[in-house]
């Protein structure tokens, strides 16, 4: 139930208060309990500087459409004491329901387009404010933070008029997007059943060195973006025997190595068959061709489904529908996966407790647990609006038996939480590790998600080298293509059991 608690914000009204407990006791049932929102979870993002999650939908909680006054109802997520706070958002004249989400080096939570098609709104961590209008009106795009600090974004014909959705880019500290005439979205476009309007939508979109940006599908043909000068674009390769992979999903789990997983999508946006293709695409340098490796399928088909990388390196792969038909529930792929990158293989886990659809989300959480939310959200009152969410806990907070709980590591110490790329991270461990091999770190770039898309999130593996038994240092890649700048989760994995996260903010390297 809710708790009314009304009062005035600087930059909202908080609308209500919701707590709950979550315990999953075994591996057999690894949901929580339903978590209520007073809104549907259609879009969902790490708030770095707080460490709580920032939910929003679209001008009203339960129903989206053209507003006029640009209003986004937005609620905070308190992880620390599961508590919900709404807000309504007004003063940015913005509904940002359908937009491109990128978080930029300083952990500002940059919003662009949507149903109020040509406005950008940042959230400071703090409160929300207007920024430069883009210079092409769009939704559905999708966008990315690069290795200068400018966002890229590219497509999204849902709003703003049809066709010539081509690349742009923001640069936060001029508040200024600039037109990239030699990033044309024409490229990319997949041959939808819904022309135009569907056929430029969400990319999968990696940033990479020297400001370039892979778009790895969802068309089976990728291409490199530069967004040097007036940009240009380069071939980079097809996706194997893949099709249009329209809402599939698309994954950097291992950054070091320049590994992307993709998974499922279909050859339309509405009403085609799903795939559950999966392939494994690796990058090596900007402009050059990518290698495309065609692994066993998936379990199950997915279009509209979240795939959330897990500090081990695992991809769980969850939600989403064999037929994918907008706004309904039904052809629910309710069996979520684990994919491995030791074995290649998929793992089928526990059956979702509630179908995660069109307008659902997934996010990784920083004690190791996964946030998985939404779906519904139709232009008019239906009865698959889900406004809730439960949390997943993966299989390695339990010992083989399933049951018993695993140990976890304790990072009790890091003296140097900011730093550059390619500077050595120093991390003391509560107590001492017997075996240096069986002890890792990882650390995952701080994520957003809506849409099936989330181009934040990325992952690395970090080597530690033992000064003690308790004390460790670590040396980050150096280059910032790898280690994208910006508000990262570091955990520490001992015997595969992960520690709750500290927080790291990675700074550009020194020029």
């Amino acid at each position: 139930m809710y708790a009314l608690r009304p009062f005035f914000i600087a930059f909202g009204l908080i609308i209500g208060v919701v707590s709950y407990e979550h315990s999953p006791t075994n591996a057999s049932y690894p949901w929580s309990e339903r978590i209520d929102f007073p809104l549907i979870p259609v879009a969902v993002s790490m708030i770095p500087k707080s460490g709580n999650l920032l939910v929003w939908s679209a001008y009203k909680n339960e129903t989206f459409g053209v507003d006029a006054s640009g209003v986004t109802q937005t609620a905070i997520y308190n992880l620390t004491d599961g508590t919900v706070n709404r807000y309504s958002i007004d003063h940015t004249e913005h509904d940002m329901f359908c937009p491109g989400i990128s978080l930029d080096f300083q952990g500002n939570i940059i919003v662009s387009g949507g149903d109020t098609e040509e406005k950008t709104s940042i959230y400071d961590g703090q409160s929300w404010k207007a920024a430069a209008d883009m210079q092409i009106p769009r939704g559905y795009q999708a966008s990315t933070t690069i290795t200068d600090g400018r966002i890229f974004t590219i497509g999204g014909s849902f709003s703003g008029g049809i066709g010539g959705k081509n690349g742009e880019i923001y640069d936060p500290e001029a508040d200024k997007w600039i037109m990239l005439p030699g990033c044309s979205a024409e490229p990319m476009l997949t041959n939808d059943a819904g022309g135009l309007y569907r056929s430029d939508n969400h990319a999968w979109l990696f940033a990479w060195s020297n400001g370039s940006v892979l778009q790895a599908g969802p068309s089976p043909k990728m291409h490199w973006f530069d967004t040097r000068g007036n940009g240009f674009t380069t071939f980079a390769g097809t996706r194997a025997n893949d099709s249009d992979a329209m809402t599939g999903t698309a994954i950097m789990y291992d950054a070091g190595k320049g590994k992307i997983l993709t998974l499922g999508g279909a050859p339309s946006y509405n009403d085609s068959l799903a795939t559950s293709n999966a392939h494994i695409i690796t990058v090596r340098k900007p402009g050059e061709p990518v290698s495309v490796e065609t692994l066993d399928n998936m379990h199950s088909a997915r279009a509209f489904a979240n795939s959330v990388i897990l500090p081990d390196g695992r991809v769980f792969v969850v939600g989403g529908q064999s037929h994918p038909i907008v706004f309904t529930d039904g052809n629910s792929s309710m069996v979520p996966e684990m994919w491995d990158p030791k074995t290649k293989k998929f793992t089928e886990l526990p059956a979702l407790p509630t179908p995660r659809n069109y307008h659902s989300t997934a996010l990784l959480l920083p004690n190791a647990t996964v946030f998985v939310g939404g779906g519904g959200l139709c232009p008019w009152k239906c009865d698959i609006n889900h406004l809730d969410a439960h949390i997943y806990t993966p299989p390695y907070f339990f010992e083989s038996d399933g049951v018993t709980p695993a140990t976890r590591p304790i990072i009790t110490h890091i003296p140097n939480p900011i730093l550059k790329v390619g500077q050595t991270l120093n991390v003391t461990l509560s107590k001492p590790v017997e075996s240096y091999q069986k002890l890792t770190f990882s650390m995952i770039r701080m994520a957003s998600s809506t849409h099936t898309v989330n181009t934040d999130q990325r992952r690395v593996n970090v080597s530690p080298q033992a000064a003690t038994s308790t004390l460790f240092t670590l040396g980050l890649p150096r280059d910032p293509g790898v280690l994208l700048p910006g508000y990262w989760h570091l955990f520490a994995m001992l015997n595969g059991v992960p520690s709750i996260a500290e927080t790291i903010l990675v700074e550009p390297p020194l020029a």
